[in-house]
């Protein structure tokens, strides 16, 4: 839990609005299935974030839950917060070391691979460019270049497009993005690899499943149903069965 700033108002609308999210909750954790387009915090001009909603949960001393990790403001799915300092600090650690499994759904577009499964094993650095952070596919001698893996399996194919299932192994960021985007089918709507609103209304990447482990030892696998926007997008391109092997 943390009060880092001043808790913001919330409103009945709002307070209801992140319950609605809610796909799991203990003692140590609660789980949401965030909308595409919500951002996970505030900054440059956000002021209604996932972590600014906390505030619906917070106790009679200030303290909310906690962020323990990230999405992009256009992912949908699966995020999880810390109810208390110990479980937050716990949980951080599963994520920096890697003990967590992470799974992925995308829709891509362009030069599809030959092969149905793989492995993105690029590393990547960190940019500016106009003002915006993005990433690039670097050397891996290269200063700041930090290693990045994603494996990928492909369970739809739709003319030029796909739904593909990713597992990422590294935790960087923007890193599937960048990754498909350099294997030559970036994930539609993307704006930054991709073509952006030309191709989708919404960024076609949703975190669908999650598997950590708790303070108490047990392993919890958690997931996060495809939005309706996303099935929206997928069955006007065309797509009809990937839906019965997530």
């Amino acid at each position: 839990m943390t009060r880092n700033k001043p808790l913001p108002a919330i409103s009945p609308e709002d307070g209801a609005f992140i319950r609605s999210l809610i796909v799991h909750q203990d003692d140590d954790i609660i789980a949401f299935n965030k909308p595409s387009g919500l951002p996970v915090q505030d900054g440059r001009g956000i002021d209604r974030s996932l972590d600014s909603l906390l505030a619906a949960f917070a106790r009679s001393n200030g303290k909310r839950p906690r962020l323990v990790h990230r999405l992009d403001a256009g992912t949908s799915g699966l995020i999880i917060v810390a109810k208390t300092q110990p479980a937050a600090a716990f949980l951080s650690e599963e994520f920096a070391e890697r003990r967590t499994k992470k799974t992925y759904i995308a829709v891509v577009g362009g030069a599809l691979p030959k092969d149905k499964a793989g492995a993105i094993d690029a590393s990547l650095v960190k940019v500016q460019e106009a003002g915006r952070a993005r990433m690039i596919v670097a050397r891996p001698d290269r200063k700041g270049a930090l290693r990045a893996r994603t494996d990928w399996e492909i369970l739809e194919v739709s003319g030029p497009c796909a739904v593909v299932r990713l597992t990422p192994e590294t935790g960087r960021m923007h890193q599937i993005r960048i990754h498909l985007a350099h294997l030559g089918c970036p994930i539609l709507g993307d704006p930054i690899y991709g073509t952006g609103k030309q191709g989708t209304p919404r960024l076609m990447l949703h975190a669908l499943s999650l598997e950590i482990r708790r303070p108490a030892g047990d392993v919890l696998t958690m997931r996060a149903a495809l939005p309706s926007d996303f099935e929206d997008v997928a069955h006007n391109l065309g797509f009809k069965t990937y839906s019965g092997l997530l």
